[in-house]
């Protein structure tokens, strides 16, 4: 059997999801990852910029629409935004659907401080979360990060 297939979905593939992907690829190198947007604007350079704090380098990732035919193809699609959970095409029966709701720090106003604190705090929250899903998938993830 070939590896696990995860696909983290938001609305434009800027941040959450692309964080998502730096750490499932990280943590969890025997999955094949991916994220995408339902209408994709392009990588932030502040989710690149709090993940390299972090250690992963996002830096190359590109910000890709939403493929149906891939969609179909996953064992596990992760939503992490209000929109991708209600406008994600309906997926096959066998692909496992989650929602993680998270705040998009692309939109956070105050002071450049104000702003990356918030794109930390969601950063955070989404490796919690990956390191969480990677502990409760064990088995079919692998070795979790020690």
């Amino acid at each position: 059997m070939g590896k696990k297939r995860i696909m983290f979905l938001c609305t434009g593939n800027s941040c959450r999801s692309q964080m998502a992907e730096g750490y499932m690829k990280m943590f969890a190198p025997d999955w094949e990852v991916w994220s995408a947007g339902i209408r994709p604007v392009g990588v932030n350079p502040r989710a690149v910029s709090v993940m390299l704090e972090d250690g992963v380098d996002i830096s190359t990732h590109t910000s890709d629409p939403l493929d149906p035919d891939l969609l179909s193809r996953m064992d596990v699609v992760v939503t992490l935004c209000g929109d991708a959970e209600e406008t994600c095409p309906l997926t096959p029966p066998g692909v496992r659907r989650i929602h993680w709701p998270l705040p998009d720090p692309a939109r956070a106003e105050g002071t450049e401080d104000d702003i990356v604190s918030e794109f930390r705090k969601v950063r955070d929250e989404i490796r919690r979360r990956v390191l969480e899903f990677i502990e409760a998938n064990r088995e079919t993830v692998g070795k979790s990060p020690s």
